[in-house]
């Protein structure tokens, strides 16, 4: 069946190149997979490169912008699908509803808010979809450092290591979607820290 996936990644252009190929290479699965692309609706950086793979290879694209940012040359105008929201909450709002499963590629401080809002309401069980992180070049690896040292301290149980899959690979990323299975936790788990 295929899935509207989620892509969570950086508007900068001025990154790495091996960011952008990776980039490319999620869009070109995603299209490749039959799957959508749901995105931030950007023209340029990581959200661009992955948007224009997807279309090169045939795929679908449905963009979600705030009103303030659909502005030429900063939103992705041939989207199949464009929706213009007020804001950011609400557009992330569209993008969690919409979605079924979600990717992080390496982005700013849009991204991570973006990807620990994600995951921290599949811990108050708002949703139970897949969420991976794609973790290029070690770009997460402080961050799941930070991760591990939350649990480490007590700040939460180990269990919450399953909400999210950490993979730098773009095929095993998908796949992980694809076999998804919903985890069912203990209804304390997410609080009640021993």
């Amino acid at each position: 069946m295929n899935k509207t996936i989620c892509v969570y990644s950086s508007s900068s252009c001025t990154i790495d190149r091996r960011y952008f190929e990776v980039a490319a290479e999620l869009g070109k699965e995603i299209a490749r997979r039959g799957d959508i692309l749901l995105f931030g609706g950007g023209l340029i950086g990581l959200m661009g490169a992955t948007a224009k793979a997807v279309h090169q290879y045939g795929g679908k694209v449905i963009g979600v912008i705030p009103e303030a940012l659909n502005v030429k040359g900063v939103v992705y105008e041939t989207c199949d699908e464009l929706i213009v929201t007020t804001g950011l909450r609400e557009r992330k709002a569209v993008m969690d509803s919409r979605s079924d499963a979600f990717i992080a590629l390496p982005g700013g401080f849009g991204t991570l808010e973006e990807i620990l809002e994600i995951i921290t309401l599949k811990q108050l069980k708002y949703h139970n979809k897949p969420v991976v992180i794609i973790n290029v070049n070690g770009f997460y690896d402080r961050l799941l450092a930070q991760f591990e040292e939350i649990v480490k301290q007590r700040f939460a149980k180990p269990e919450s290591q399953g909400l999210y899959f950490v993979t730098a690979n773009v095929k095993e990323a998908l796949e992980y979607i694809d076999s998804y299975q919903p985890r069912i936790f203990k209804e304390k788990w997410l609080t009640d820290v021993e």
